[in-house]
């Protein structure tokens, strides 16, 4: 198969043109230590390498608009000698027991997460979920390709043909 029988030309174009004036986006580099708003977009168990269990959380940044969307974790070590750290990061959304960690967080918990920037040995630098707190949920908004319920589409069928629109 020929990269150009799966990638269509772009208006008119040919894609050999287009990957010849498009530049290379730039690697990402950590964000600057600081605070920032998020949204926990996933929390869930894991194993590290070394089999430590843990609850590894997801953040998505929402501001500083720069850097939104983003993402930062938190790995909640889930071992006797890290276990206090854990269950305080923990309760503060709610999880208070080992059962909670089955599911994942509530949906749209806003938080304001202190992050640091964290050199390696080898010179790496890279970001570290210093803390976190909880300032609210944002409340859900509707996702405009959900499908229609079929009672709203009847209801709205029926609204149409009494209006004479059909």
């Amino acid at each position: 198969m020929k990269f150009t029988d799966i990638i269509p030309s772009n208006n008119g174009g040919n894609v050999e043109n287009l990957w010849d004036s498009v530049e290379a986006a730039d690697e990402f580099k950590p964000l600057p230590a600081g605070i920032y708003v998020c949204h926990i977009i996933e929390g869930s168990l894991f194993e590290s390498r070394n089999k430590t269990p843990g609850y590894k959380l997801t953040f998505k940044v929402l501001d500083p608009s720069e850097h939104a969307g983003r993402l930062l974790w938190l790995d909640c070590w889930l071992t006797a000698a890290a276990m206090p750290q854990s269950k305080r990061d923990l309760r503060k959304l709610g999880i208070t027991s080992p059962a909670q960690l089955e599911n994942p967080p509530p949906r749209f918990i806003r938080c304001k997460v202190n992050v640091a920037l964290r050199k390696d040995d080898d010179g790496t630098e890279r970001n570290r979920v210093k803390s976190f707190d909880m300032i609210g949920f944002d409340k859900e908004l509707p996702d405009p390709f959900a499908p229609i319920e079929a009672t709203e589409a009847i209801t709205q069928d029926t609204n149409e043909e009494s209006a004479g629109n059909v």
